[in-house]
Parts: C-alpha cells; sequence; structure tokens
C-alpha cells in the first residue's frame, strides 16, 4: 500500500493510492496542532493497512537537505506548536521500516503538474500556491530544487503597487510578497475574504501586480518553461491571464521563452495537486530516504 499526506497551512490530506500519483481514497480535515494533525492521518491510514512507502508533502520552512536527525523538522514558522516538531520522527515511529520521503507542499505539486498536468512532460517547471501562505515548489531540469533550505518564494521583497500603503501581515518582514498578497494579506487589506470580492473589483489588478514581480523573479532565476498558480486565491474568473498580462509587461519583452501563450495557468489538479505529488515522490529514487 502507498501512502502520502499533505499537510498544508489550513488543511491536511491523508490519501492512498498508487505510485503513479493516482488517488484511490482520500480524507481531508483541518490543521491543527502536530500531535492531534499528525495523530489523525496516522489512524486514518492504518485503519486501511501498513503502507510499504509514505510520501509526506509539508508547508515550510521543513528540513529536507539533513537526511539524519534532522530531516523533517519543522523550521521558524509562524503556524503556533508547529516549529521544531519532527515529522520523520513521528512517521517512523508509526511506520517502522516503511520508506519514507517528506517534501515541500509545493514541490510536491509541481511534481504532480509536471507528470501528468498542466506542465505535462516538462523538465523546467514552478508551482505557486496563493492561500494562506504563498509559496513555490521548482521543478528544474526534472529535479525538484533544494538548496541549504528550499525556496521560500513567498518571502521575497517585491516593488509595492503605486499608491498602495499596506504595510503587510507577514510576522516575520511584513510586506514581503506573502504579506502583501497571501489570502490573509488580501482579508487584511480590503476587510472581507478573496473569495468575496467581485472579478473587477481592484484587488485583483493588485494582486496580479505582485505576483508578476514575483514571476519575474522566477524566470529571472530558475527559467521555466512554464508557470502554475494553485491554491484558493488564484480561483478568481480571469486571474491567470491578469498575471501573465502583468508579467509581459514588468518583463518588457527580455524574456523570450515566457513569452508564449498560456505561460502562466490554472493546475489541473486544482486541489489535489499536493497530494498526487505526495504519491508520485516515493516512485522516485533521487529523493528516498535511505
Amino acid at each position: 500500500m502507498i501512502a502520502g499526506i499533505e499537510f498544508g497551512g489550513t488543511k491536511t490530506v491523508v490519501a492512498i493510492g498508487h505510485r503513479d500519483g493516482k488517488l484511490i481514497e482520500e480524507f481531508r480535515y483541518p490543521t491543527t496542532n502536530p500531535q492531534e494533525t499528525l495523530g489523525v492521518a496516522v489512524d486514518w491510514i492504518r485503519q486501511r493497512g501498513v503502507p510499504e512507502a509514505l510520501g509526506v508533502a509539508a508547508f515550510g520552512p521543513v528540513m529536507l537537505a539533513d537526511h539524519g536527525d534532522g530531516y523533517g523538522r519543522m523550521l521558524a514558522t509562524p503556524k503556533p506548536g508547529w516549529e521544531g516538531f519532527s515529522l520523520s520522527s513521528c512517521m517512523r515511529s508509526a511506520f517502522p521500516g516503511c520508506r519514507l520521503v517528506i517534501e515541500t507542499d509545493v514541490n510536491a505539486a509541481a511534481l504532480a503538474e509536471s507528470h501528468s498536468g498542466a506542465a505535462r512532460g516538462l523538465a523546467d517547471v514552478v508551482y505557486i500556491t496563493i492561500g494562506t501562505g504563498i509559496g513555490a515548489g521548482i521543478l528544474s531540469g526534472g529535479r525538484l530544487v533544494h538548496g541549504a533550505l528550499h525556496p521560500e518564494f513567498g518571502h521575497l521583497k517585491v516593488p509595492a503597487f503605486p499608491g498602495d500603503g499596506f504595510a503587510g501581515v507577514c510576522s516575520f518582514h511584513g510586506d514581503c510578497l506573502e504579506g502583501l498578497a497571501s489570502g490573509p494579506a488580501m482579508a487584511a487589506r480590503w476587510g472581507v475574504e478573496a473569495s468575496a470580492l467581485p472579478p473587477g473589483h481592484k484587488a485583483w489588478e493588485m494582486q496580479a501586480w505582485y505576483l508578476a514581480h514575483g514571476v519575474l523573479a522566477l524566470v529571472a532565476t530558475v527559467a521555466p518553461a512554464r508557470i502554475v498558480i494553485g491554491g484558493g486565491v488564484s480561483q478568481v474568473e480571469g486571474f491567470h491571464a491578469r498575471v501573465e498580462a502583468a508579467f509581459r509587461k514588468v518583463s518588457a519583452g527580455y524574456f523570450g521563452h515566457a513569452m508564449l501563450a498560456h505561460f502562466v495557468v490554472s493546475p489541473v489538479f486544482g486541489q489535489q495537486a499536493g497530494i498526487r505529488g505526495a504519491l508520485l515522490l516515493v516512485a522516485s529514487a533521487s529523493h528516498e530516504d535511505s
């Protein structure tokens, strides 16, 4: 049995499925404290059998470079109770002998969309999520990108939209991209959730501006062939076309490979991209936890 878990800032998804990412069964529930959240996932999996492999896609920051005792340890997250918690210790204790692979949720989503989704067959892909936070998973040359940590795209500094005096909501940096354009930032700025703002509202022009500058930074550094944007905030009508148009404007035609139509697209798998990617992780020997 192959199992997968996606830990998001708001919700957690646990599933069983196949190595090609196809789901057999899944269950979604709110993310609370780590002990309760992982307890629900472990119990759900145990009711269905003993997994031979488990792929975990987690919100960050999470330690991935060290495959020793630090592997899977949550770092400086603003989510209460999670900093310092070891995902790997918990999973190894619950399922001894199970092959465990841990990744970021956005890297897992990038893997799923490149495997059989909106960026199918492409080796250079970025997946951006905009929800409780903002993050980006990067597939470069067919490999998921890590460094000493992993990309923290949401904490990129971007220029302010003309006339925007909003201070931002990031507890670390204030007006970084996440602080200006995440779901909580939109709610704080406009007084309502993003889903309540009509497509013609000025909020979406501003949102496209901020995301376009984030896309510009990605194109200038990792040169993706396609950018997939998911998450709850991205679901308003016309969002991806707005971001693509704003990117074309701020890039001034410099990046020829990124000027093709449909460079910025929505995910084929929607809210299932991360959990599908979690299942795909166990088939990738290059990301195996030995």
